[in-house]
């Protein structure tokens, strides 16, 4: 009778490399949807800036200074 590498009441699985490459895909996939999750809640919310023409023109204007008389 010879001794096989393997106990017999152990289970080795037919495919390590099959299991391995499975669960490192559903890590990945995990931290995608974490990460997604994260900027739904926390970026998604933030206001838009305006971009309309009026907006543009009106932030891009030079401001209006008080008359010389007016300072103190």
């Amino acid at each position: 009778m010879s001794m096989s590498s393997v106990e017999p009441g152990r289970h080795t699985p037919a495919r390590p490399l099959r299991r391995l490459t499975l669960e490192l895909f559903g890590v990945i996939a995990l931290k995608i949807a974490l990460l997604t999750l994260i900027w739904w809640v926390v970026f998604a919310p933030q206001p838009k800036p305006d971009t309309s023409a009026e907006a543009i023109a009106q932030r891009l204007a030079p401001t209006v200074h008080a008359a010389p008389e007016a300072r103190p």
